[in-house]
């Protein structure tokens, strides 16, 4: 079921309550940062729906929620020559007509855009429909799918307050406001104790995590398991590999997990040092929860470019340590968690005075002023 939220049912009158739409998906990071925000509406009354994609890769990641999802067509907004740009045309096309079938049945009072290429085509039926859209764009650098969404957009959201957009859509007209990214509740009241137990970690053990998300674990892991022996002198070393990417590597104060659901907050809260690749996802729960972290984004030939923008800025802003893949070397390697660890207290005060407010809440109210 849903977590519960500080927002309260009784905070919305539940005779006038619209249903909400919720769209966004082709990847985690554009449905997790969602599902709090379904948790609220959720606990107020609403009756929310999503819409994804027809394989029901972001049904997946909805849970037990009581939350209505339906799987449209989704053509893919690639930014390189490909013959399959003529046939998603199509797709796209007929997602528009699916998406307004489903908004004219549904009548929401707004609908909720967290990104990605499915959620253009919702986005344009509901601006034809003339619902309110809120779209929330995670990263400095913008999405396609949002910058092409932004004609037809009431208000949009960032985390970043230096997120700027750039090209033919850079005037956006509408409400702009900075809200940070939704944290589930869960990985803010983890117990450190418990995941201590669990893993069979001393008391006294400085602990270092490592994740490094559904795309970008491969290189992250190759190189932690390289240099294992010098970080597992240092730290208990609980390493998140990804589905299907653990090794057979055996070793005393080294754990290797595939995925992490149940007990995530546990094991955060246990966590001293944190290594991660730079999605905004990730790097606003090291930010929320203070946890100093070595950021390792991934480089252009893995990503659109993202992760080097937030990676860059999380470092002009003293929260991260950042190393480039190509140049993280032992010495770089074992370097930035020592001055991770020297200096932890500074890198926690540096994201403190951040002030990471209550996205979810902020975002919920935005979705309000307009249902």
């Amino acid at each position: 079921m849903s977590e519960p939220h500080p927002q309260s049912a009784s905070q919305t009158d539940s005779t006038t309550v619209k249903p909400i739409v919720i769209t966004g998906g082709g990847s985690a990071g554009h449905v997790i940062p969602a599902l709090p925000v379904a948790d609220t509406l959720l606990a107020q009354g609403h009756t929310v729906h999503f819409i994804g994609t027809r394989s029901g890769l972001e049904q997946g990641y909805l849970g037990d929620r009581q939350v209505i999802f339906h799987g449209i067509s989704a053509g893919k907004l690639r930014r390189y020559f490909s013959v399959q740009n003529f046939s998603d045309v199509f797709r796209i096309a007929w997602a528009v007509v699916e998406s307004l079938v489903l908004l004219l049945r549904i009548k929401p009072g707004v609908l909720f855009s967290k990104g990605g290429f499915v959620s253009l085509p919702p986005v344009f039926a509901a601006w034809l429909l003339r619902i309110p859209v809120v779209a929330h764009e995670s990263d400095l650098t913008p999405g396609l799918a949002n910058r092409l969404s932004l004609p037809f957009i009431k208000t949009l959201c960032t985390s970043f307050s230096d997120t700027r957009f750039s090209g033919f859509f850079s005037e956006f007209k509408g409400r702009q406001v900075v809200t940070g990214t939704p944290v589930r509740e869960s990985l803010l009241t983890g117990t450190a104790d418990l995941a201590r137990e669990r893993y069979g970690i001393d008391a006294d053990q400085r602990v270092l995590l490592v994740t490094g998300g559904s795309l970008g674990a491969e290189g992250l892991n190759r190189i932690i398991r390289d240099n294992l022996d010098a970080l597992t002198e240092r730290f208990f070393v609980l390493h998140v590999c990804g589905a299907g990417k653990t090794s057979d590597v055996s070793q005393p104060g080294y754990v290797q997990l595939e995925f992490v659901d149940t007990g995530w907050g546990d094991l955060l809260a246990c966590a001293d040092v944190v290594i991660s690749r730079a999605g905004a996802n990730a790097l606003f729960e090291w930010v929320a929860l203070g946890k100093p972290n070595l950021l390792v984004p991934l480089p252009v030939g893995g990503s659109r470019g993202d992760q080097l923008a937030n990676a860059e800025y999380a470092l002009g802003q003293g929260w991260s340590e950042v190393v480039q893949e190509s140049e993280l070397t032992r010495e770089r390697l074992l370097a930035a968690l020592a001055n991770l660890t020297q200096h932890g207290e500074t890198y926690a005060a540096a994201m403190a005075e951040h002030g990471v407010a209550n996205a979810t809440a902020q975002l919920v109210a935005e979705i309000h002023s307009l249902s």
